[in-house]
């Protein structure tokens, strides 16, 4: 028995000096395997082009305060590696095709990188190889955005308009709420939201419904105006505010939508007669002025200078309509304002003639520091959503020279802009992504008005706009949110009573 047990403690320690020993002979081997293997997943071969990406935002400039700017990959692959760095600091992210990128890390980067540039690069792994692509830029700019947005969303129709909102969207991070609905107003349309310089206790809209009129909203409480008179054509239609607060300009037009037979057109819009006029606030009188209000012309966008004392307004000689609709071409004009009277002045001058153009002009937009005009430049008419050709293009007023933003504009309809307060952002939509539908796009304008290339507004999911079937338009930027929400609206319609207005006693 003792024998037997001697020998058995025997064997288990010479089975387990072997084993040590193999074990020590073996590992290097495992360890180096493994290290191959990790090497070998790591390793990526370059690639001399940018990776495919939407939205794409490759080498754009973007406000230090915006959302983050999550992308997919539209290459083939099974995995994606993205590495944003600058000034020392890195974060790397993965995902199957997209990259989500956590606000507090993107706010953090950002904040350290303002005046500078991120450094992205972007790494697949497709085939069973890694590839590393060119790496891109975002630049950051020390200019702040205004972080609230407004903006219709519409259906990509041509009348129709059950569900109809205004939404508000807080640019600096993926908030989105409703403002105004118009199923909560009896289905009537909604439209021209438009802030006083990009102030939001300051702002007016449409309700377009025979218990509706103009809602003018100051600091949440609303009244509601029925700006046509038996001596204007229609209601007030696109509007600007006067930087005092006192003053609307609208346009009054009989606008009429006609459908074209062409394969590759699907709508013209136009107006067969369309005025300028000045509504005061305080004392709900309309100011007319023969010059800007006349028959032998067609005059529509209305919109006040930066210091109040001119009125920027589109203007086409009158032809019959629909037959001539397609020489029908818009001159950039404008006409002198005395605010203490609420008087214009003798003359219209023609700043940019569609005559030596070739191109009619729509949706003037000065900028809030008096130095640029933001317009959109297209082939005849005056709505440019339905023209592929719709460019926007930048007067600098100091010289009058015209920019055409060939880094802004694309091959579908750009339209649709607003500034921001410090004018070194601009808001548009675009129908760049598809022709169909609208979705908005910002662009820096730096210190020397040199514009960058513009980016697709962010969203949370980067695969939301291949779903969302609904265009954006009239976006507007302001300084902070509305004071007001759908069920206030709700009320306003329901309970206002809609306040006449009357001609001034010295219009003509």
């Amino acid at each position: 028995m003792r024998t037997g047990k001697r020998y058995n403690q025997f064997l288990r320690h010479y089975c387990l000096k072997v084993f040590k020993t193999l074990c020590s002979m073996l590992l290097p081997a495992v360890m180096l395997l493994f290290s191959s293997c990790n090497d070998g997943q790591h390793q990526s071969s370059k690639v001399d082009n940018y990776p495919v990406i939407y939205p794409d935002y490759i080498n754009v400039t973007i406000p230090w305060n915006i959302a983050p700017l999550n992308f997919g990959i539209r290459d083939d692959c099974k995995e994606i590696k993205v590495q944003l760095s600058g000034n020392g600091n890195s974060l790397t992210l993965t995902g199957s095709n997209k990259i989500i990128i956590p606000q507090k890390k993107w706010k953090l980067l950002l904040a350290e990188n303002k005046g500078d540039s991120i450094n992205v690069t972007v790494s697949v792994l497709a085939g069973g190889k890694w590839l590393e692509y060119k790496p891109f830029l975002f630049y950051v700019s020390p200019d702040k955005i205004d972080p609230f947005l407004s903006y219709r969303l519409i259906e990509p129709g041509y009348e129709v308009y059950y569900k109809l909102q205004i939404c508000q969207r807080n640019l600096e991070n993926f908030e989105e709420k409703v403002i105004i609905d118009n199923n909560l107003i009896k289905g009537g349309c909604i439209n021209c939201h438009t802030y006083n310089f990009q102030d939001p206790s300051t702002s007016f809209f449409h309700l377009r419904h025979k218990e509706g009129g103009t809602m003018i909203q100051k600091d949440g409480r609303f009244r509601k105006i029925n700006t046509s008179t038996d001596s204007t054509i229609s209601a007030g239609v696109y509007g600007n505010w006067h930087p005092g607060g006192r003053f609307i300009a609208f346009s009054t037009n009989v606008i009429i939508p006609g459908f074209h037979s062409v394969s590759d057109l699907r709508i013209e819009v136009f107006d067969t007669i369309s005025d300028v006029i000045v509504f005061d606030i305080e004392k709900n009188e309309i100011f007319k002025n023969k010059l800007i209000a006349g028959p032998g012309s067609f005059e529509t966008f209305p919109a006040f200078s930066a210091d109040g004392l001119k009125l920027y307004f589109c203007s086409a000689k009158a032809v019959k309509m629909p037959e001539n609709y397609q020489s029908v071409r818009y001159s950039l004009c404008s006409i002198d304002f005395n605010p203490e009277t609420g008087s214009f002045g003798e003359k219209i001058d023609t700043l940019i003639s569609s005559f030596h153009t070739g191109k009619t002009i729509s949706e003037p937009k000065p900028s809030p520091d008096g130095k640029y005009l933001l317009y959109t430049s297209f082939g005849y008419g005056n709505f440019p959503v339905w023209h592929k050709e719709a460019d926007l293009h930048l007067l600098r007023l100091a010289d009058m020279t015209a920019d055409t933003l060939n880094e802004v504009n694309s091959g579908h309809a750009d339209s649709y802009h607003s500034w921001s307060s410090d004018s070194r952002w601009f808001v548009f939509a675009s129908k760049r992504d598809n022709g169909m539908y609208g979705k908005l796009y910002f662009a820096h304008i730096d210190e020397n008005g040199i514009s960058g290339k513009p980016f697709l507004m962010p969203q949370k999911d980067p695969d939301f706009y291949d779903f969302f079937m609904k265009s954006y338009n009239i976006p507007e930027l302001s300084r902070g949110p509305v004071p007001f929400t759908p069920q206030d609206v709700r009320r306003a319609f329901l309970d206002l009573k809609a306040e006449p207005v009357k001609l001034h006693s010295d219009s003509r």
